[in-house]
């Protein structure tokens, strides 16, 4: 594409020397929860090995490493060179890129994954732009899959670690409610767009994509892993009982359209 967008100097300079996104999906039990159950999720609709994936927004390769150990053959795309070198360390095929312009050719992938690009771009445009793409360069039939964050996980995190007592943090989490949009002047994250499973759904369907279901990757049990650890200051096992409870609760919330508000994360397949 002609089309060169310029990826927000704050995105690059959170992942690139402030936080370590190697560790977020191992090193706290909702972080596990979520790479367990988007793997789960997505082994449903995945077609056989060998197919061909482009992981956008793939950061340092944690759901590339798993999709290459199944047999597929992935490319990563990432914007953040940290995350691209990372990447390439762990033997994953990957180069920095942007989901508004890449760089493949029409068709030429059976699944395209957006795991972590919509969150980051705050203009519908944008986020257009990254589903337009992703439809571009997955073949007739394939697989597209994009994760949002959920508009109310907020109000979930922030009860859950007591922060919501704290006025800034109050007013941040009531902005996000109203607007969709996390500033990008408060600390802890970039600004970001946090999705309703309806609005991400409507934006999947607006892209030309067709079957669209939108899962709730965590289920509604997340926060309180998130509050033991928080208030013991340990981490919790896999093992744990509550994280098995919190699995099967988020297994369970699937016949359950409602609970998709209770999700720190969404995740919706489609085809093209």
């Amino acid at each position: 594409m002609s089309l060169d967008p310029q990826v927000d100097p704050e995105i690059l300079h959170f992942y690139g020397t402030e936080f370590d996104e190697a560790t977020r999906l191992t090193g706290a039990a909702d972080g596990r929860l979520e790479l367990v159950r988007t793997r789960e999720l997505l082994r449903r609709h995945l077609p056989g090995a060998p197919a061909d994936v482009l992981d956008v927004g793939g950061g340092p390769g944690a759901h590339a490493a798993w999709l290459a150990g199944d047999g597929h053959r992935v490319h990563l795309v990432d914007p953040v060179p940290r995350h691209v070198e990372a990447a390439r360390r762990a033997g994953v095929d990957a180069e920095v890129g942007d989901a508004r312009a890449l760089r493949a050719a029409d068709g030429s992938y059976d699944v395209t994954l957006l795991l972590g690009p919509l969150y980051h771009l705050l203009e519908r445009a944008d986020r257009d732009l990254a589903l337009a793409e992703a439809r571009r360069v997955t073949r007739p039939g394939g697989l597209v899959a994009a994760a949002a964050i959920g508009r109310y996980a907020s109000v979930f995190e922030h009860t859950a670690t007591t922060l919501l007592t704290k006025d800034r943090v109050h007013d941040a989490v009531r902005d996000i409610l109203t607007t969709g949009r996390h500033d990008p002047g408060r600390k802890g994250f970039t600004a970001a767009y946090f999705h309703t499973a309806a609005g991400l759904e409507d934006e999947m369907r607006d892209a030309g994509l067709g079957e669209v279901k939108v899962y709730g990757v965590e289920g509604p049990g997340w926060a309180q892993l998130k509050s033991v650890e928080q208030h013991t200051g340990r981490p919790l096992p896999a093992d744990h009982p509550a994280f098995e409870a919190a699995l099967r609760a988020a297994r369970l919330a699937e016949g359950h359209p409602e609970l998709l508000a209770a999700a720190s994360h969404l995740l919706a397949v489609a085809r093209r």
